[in-house]
Formats: structure tokens, sequence, C-alpha cells
């Protein structure tokens, strides 16, 4: 059995797969670094596969909060388990836009399933899911209430400012104008879309595209952004997860390498 732990910035995900690369169980857990929501995760994921931390042979850590992980056997970055666990739930997926809790990651893939490129945001919150749980708040609705909100968008309303703290007034004020919630929010979805679609450009996508990350779930933000890029945008099984199962795989890989170095 091998384990994969994503720690990301909002939230800890585990996944355990076994020596046939089938998923045995998984977990998600919405706290990340800093807590212990890694060692919750960890803990869910063996419950539910009913074994005990001896039984897994091999621990890879990836994400945000990789690094402070210190029961995991190996680090990989985010890019490249993103990448491997994306080809692995859609192999004929050629870009993937993850949008995660504090960066927003495209990555292309080439036809043999190898990371060719990628580009990162990493400094700024605007086009991240944080941007939207901001707007969440000052829209009093739940996180997962923002998409059914934009759903029901009769007029359009530009959200210009790229700043998360700029943004934040604009939509403020929009609402003190009389803005329907609904508005606003779908405005809110618009700019995310400019702002990943911008970076998307950069390195060039390539069809099939798929999306990962915990905003995937957010089916506005999906139909909002495949409309900016002009181009289908599909999601892959167990969006949230994709990062652990990339590390769980490559968890299974480093372990038959230092399996077949003992026996030589």
């Amino acid at each position: 059995m091998f384990l994969g732990v994503d720690i990301g910035s909002s939230s800890s995900k585990a996944v355990v797969l076994d020596e046939k690369q089938q998923i045995i169980a998984t977990a998600v857990i919405n706290t990340g670094t800093g807590t212990h929501g890694p060692e919750k995760a960890v803990m869910a994921a063996l419950l539910q596969a009913k074994l005990g931390a001896t039984e897994i042979k091999f621990t890879v850590a990836t994400g945000y909060g990789r690094i402070t992980y210190e029961k995991a056997d190996k680090q990989v970055t985010e890019i490249s388990c993103h990448g491997k666990g994306a080809t692995f739930l859609a192999p004929q997926a050629r870009t993937v836009i993850d949008i995660g809790g504090q960066d927003a990651k495209i990555i292309r893939i080439d036809d043999t399933g190898k990371i060719e490129n990628f580009v990162m945001n990493d400094k700024c919150a605007a086009g991240t899911g944080r941007f939207l749980e901001v707007m969440a708040r000052i829209l009093d609705c739940k996180i997962g209430e923002l998409s059914a909100f934009a759903r029901n968008s009769t007029q359009e309303i530009s959200i210009s400012s790229i700043c998360t703290v700029f943004a934040e007034s604009e939509v403020i004020s929009q609402l003190a104008a009389g803005a329907a919630k609904e508005d606003v929010a779908q405005g809110v979805h618009q700019s995310v879309a400019k702002r990943v679609a911008g970076l998307a450009n950069r390195i060039g996508i390539r069809p099939d595209i798929v999306m990962t990350g915990g905003v995937a779930l957010n089916d506005s933000m999906v139909a909002t952004l495949s409309q900016e890029l002009k181009q289908n945008i599909a999601v892959v099984p167990f969006p949230q997860l994709v990062g652990a199962v990339g590390a769980a795989l490559y968890a299974a890989e480093f372990y038959r390498k230092q399996l077949v170095k003992t026996l030589l």
C-alpha cells in the first residue's frame, strides 16, 4: 500500500493506493498546512482502508506544505504530482488547469503523459480559491453557494480590479449601488476566469483541457472559464484529490525502484 498526502494552504488530502494502482481510500480535511489537517487526513484514509500506518510501504508528500510533513519518505512538487494525477485520472488530458486556495497552475502535458510546460500564479490571491472565498463572505453566502448565485445572474457586471483588496471595495460599491448579488457573483467568476485565461495563454493550451482542484467543484466557474477560453473543459474525477493521487503514484514508483536496488 502507498500513501500520497497533498498539503494545501486551506485543505489536506490523502490517498491510499494499492500495488495494482487502485484507489483504496481517500480523505479531504478542510484545514491545511500549519494545522493538524494532514495528520487527520492520513488517519481518516487509513481508517477507511482498514490499514495500520506500518502497512504503508512508502509515503510521498506534495503541495504548499509538503516540507512540513515529517512522516513522508519523500517530497515531490505539486506541479509534478498534479500532472501525474491528472493524466492517471484523465489520460486524454493535454492541459491541466488547477485552481487552489492560494495559487493557480496551468500544466501542459505532452503525448507521452510527461509535463511539457507550466506556469503558476502564487504571488497574488486574484484568480484563486481565496479570491472566491473573500467575495463569498462579502456576498454573505457560503463558498458552496456562490455557483448557484452566479447561475441566476441576469445582467453582466464587470469586476475590473485585479487586486483582491481593490476588488473587495469594488464589489461592496456595486452592492451599495443596488446591484443584485447574483450579478455580482457572476462578475466575480468572470474576473477569475479572465485572470486564469491570461495565465493559460502565456504557455498556450491544447485540448483536451481538464480542471482540477477544489474550485473545479464550482460548475459556474468551470462554465465561465470554458467560455473565456472558448474551449470545452472537463472536470476530472475527484478534482480535489488529484495532487494526492499523483503523490501516491510517485510513492509506488519510488518504492519499486528502492526494491530493485535492494535486490541488486
